[in-house]
């Protein structure tokens, strides 16, 4: 990651006041934006952290992306998961190497490239996507950040539930508009223990989810939340939380696993968490 920068590579640009823009650096190439402009070229054989000067003197710092800066500053096409969904959903769906995962759909390819990284290169990644448009998007996006797509991702279309059997997950992960209809086969074919992960917009599609859940018998009681994320400005002896902050983009259901003896239906659960025992009881 220190290495100098090279032609072909995404470089984020960051301004004096904080701002940024991501250019795809090309051998002649030029960033032009409000405060003049830079050649690529004085970008490309330099190490991250360089400072350039644009064409009005304007300073730019040249840096290696982050997946959350490229993430908030990729093209938009389908709705991308935030930075601040994806790290929820990577840890709570205990997502980490060598793991099997599989994804639907892959969408704009954000959360594509987060369960990447956290299965590292022991793991794999099969993202399912039946919409054409929206698969062109994701080899994009993917593509770009990465310079190509890894030998550890299987991109498919299709439906996910005629999938299951075969792949056999660790863990799934569902950003679909009726998740639900895919519960029925995640509890038969996902491995023992496994997590599913459902990402959904409104209250009525977490409600359906959990009743899925409930009706297969064959998961724990889930957890659903949504995270909020708020900064705050410390200016000197000013410390204040800002006046803006990203509210809900999105809740997230998780739930794990769990066995029953054949021919005996796990005991669906009443769709609300047990109050955490007492310690001194």
């Amino acid at each position: 990651m220190s290495s100098p920068f090279q032609a072909g590579e995404v470089c984020l640009l960051l301004d004096a006041r904080g701002r940024t823009y991501l250019a795809d650096l090309r051998t002649g190439g030029r960033f032009q934006y409000h405060a003049g402009g830079i050649a690529h070229d004085d970008i490309i054989g330099n190490p991250p952290g360089t400072v350039v000067r644009t064409s009005s003197a304007a300073r730019l710092v040249a840096l290696r992306p982050r997946l959350a800066d490229y993430i908030l500053r990729m093209k938009r096409g389908p709705q991308v998961i935030y930075p601040k969904d994806l790290g929820a959903m990577i840890h709570w769906g205990d997502i980490g190497p060598g793991m099997t995962v599989l994804e639907a759909g892959t969408g704009s390819g954000a959360l594509t490239l987060a369960l990447l990284r956290a299965v590292g290169p022991t793991g794999r990644v099969i993202s399912v996507e039946k919409r054409p448009e929206h698969a062109r998007h994701a080899v994009a996006a993917i593509t770009r950040f990465l310079g190509g797509l890894p030998a550890t991702l299987e991109l498919r279309d299709g439906l996910i539930e005629e999938m299951i059997a075969e792949v056999a997950p660790d863990r799934l992960l569902l950003d679909l508009p009726e998740p639900w209809e895919v519960i029925e086969a995640g509890a038969e074919y996902l491995a023992d223990d496994g997590v599913v992960t459902v990402y959904v917009p409104t209250v009525p599609q977490v409600q359906r989810t959990r009743d899925a859940l409930r009706r297969s018998g064959r998961f724990a009681p889930p957890t659903t939340f949504e995270v909020l994320q708020r900064e705050w400005v410390a200016d000197g002896r000013s410390v204040r939380p800002s006046h803006q902050m990203i509210g809900h983009t999105g809740f997230i259901t998780i739930a794990q696993k769990t066995l029953t003896e054949p021919g005996h239906p796990g005991e669906a659960f009443d769709g609300e968490a047990a109050e955490p025992p007492d310690p001194a009881a």
